[in-house]
C-alpha cells in the first residue's frame, strides 16, 4: 500500500499515512480540524534493460541487428586549454654584479 503525506494548512504539522489508492484523500487533520493539503514526494527511479539512453549510446562501435554503421571521420582534436606563454620559458634578465 502506498504511503501519502499530507500537511494540515491550519497548523502547518506533516504527516504521512499508509492508504489503499482506493481509499478517499483525508480532508481534515485530526488534531486542529485544519484543512489538508496532500503532498507529493520524489521517488528515485532506475531506468534498467534495453532501450534507455546509457544502455543503447554508450558504445559507438556496437551494431544492431547485424547492421553495421558507416564508417566515419575522425573527430578533429580538442582545441588545447594551455596558453602560448605557459608553455614557452620566460626570457632571462640580465643579473646585476654584486657590488
Amino acid at each position: 500500500m502506498p504511503v501519502y503525506g499530507y500537511e494540515c494548512t491550519r497548523c502547518k504539522a506533516t504527516f504521512e499515512v499508509t492508504q489503499r489508492m482506493s481509499d478517499a484523500p483525508l480532508t481534515e487533520h485530526d488534531d486542529c480540524g485544519g484543512a489538508l493539503r496532500k503532498l507529493v514526494f520524489p521517488v528515485g527511479i532506475a531506468f534498467k534493460g534495453s532501450g534507455f539512453h546509457v544502455n543503447d549510446y554508450a558504445r559507438k562501435s556496437s551494431t544492431v541487428a547485424g547492421k553495421s554503421e558507416p564508417e566515419k571521420a575522425p573527430a578533429a582534436a580538442p582545441a588545447s586549454t594551455e596558453t602560448p606563454a605557459a608553455s614557452t620559458p620566460a626570457p632571462s634578465t640580465p643579473a646585476k654584479a654584486a657590488e
